[in-house]
């Protein structure tokens, strides 16, 4: 998948204060691509079991994953790598990712197979759609975005997902002390997020004030590929972690 808004200070259900999804405005681009045997295998055979829909409506999270436990949501989990680690590092909790691309669907699917976890449940929809339609209120014990798309022309900013209107949709889905937690290689993205979060009411900056806004890269957050290869050309990763405070 994959920031102040326009000017334009229209109201109502197709202005600014709308649910980017209602407005008909998408965070991201599905792009084509072909599939592997292993990520046709993915969809085909392992997302039965461990897939969701919206059609499949408000879900119990103890019910979904048959125990209660600490829930990660990750928006835009790419190819599935990191959020794969994640779930297998830490069985003790229960992950919920979001993906729209096909590919990246299917080689988590696959890899979750391969590695037998159960503590891993998969959306190829618009996670705004599953943030309003299918989480409940204080569910989630943090939200992760990872690399979202910063659609840095400035004519594309509106299709940026961290907006007021996202960050209070998140706000409501995490548990009171909850984290939102973002991290994006574009400096000005990540300004944009900082200006965002600190607009918004009812979070707080879990930075220190040596680094604020930012947060050092914390270690449970795995480096991907794209990341470490980023480093060696010397890019920068800006990460961000703010907490729900009411």
């Amino acid at each position: 998948m994959s920031d102040p808004r326009h000017d334009d200070k229209t109201t109502g259900p197709e202005g600014p204060e709308a649910p980017l999804h209602r407005r008909g405005i998408k965070s991201y681009v599905l792009r084509a691509g072909r599939m592997t045997q292993a990520q046709t295998r993915g969809l085909e055979e392992v997302w039965p079991r461990l897939g969701l829909t919206l059609d499949d409506g408000r879900q119990d999270l103890a019910t979904l994953f048959g125990r209660r436990a600490p829930v990660v949501l990750e928006i835009g989990f790419g190819m599935g790598a990191s959020l794969v680690e994640q779930a297998e590092r830490h069985p003790e909790t229960d992950f919920i990712g979001i993906e729209v691309h096909a590919p990246g669907v299917g080689k988590l699917l696959d890899e979750a197979d391969k590695r037998g976890l159960t503590n891993l449940r998969v959306y190829r929809e618009d996670a705004l759609a599953v943030l309003e339609q299918c989480l409940p209120e204080a569910s989630l014990d943090t939200l992760q975005l990872f690399f979202p798309d910063p659609w840095p022309k400035k004519k594309h900013h509106k299709r940026r997902i961290v907006q007021p209107t996202f960050v209070e949709l998140v706000r409501g889905r995490l548990k009171p002390g909850g984290t939102l937690h973002m991290a994006t290689d574009w400096e000005a993205y990540a300004e944009w997020m900082a200006e965002v979060m600190q607009a918004a009411p009812g979070f707080a900056n879990t930075a220190e004030p040596e680094t604020a806004p930012y947060v050092p890269r914390p270690e449970f957050r795995p480096l991907t590929k794209f990341e470490a290869r980023g480093e060696k050309l010397g890019h920068g990763v800006w990460d961000l972690i703010f907490r729900r405070v009411d």
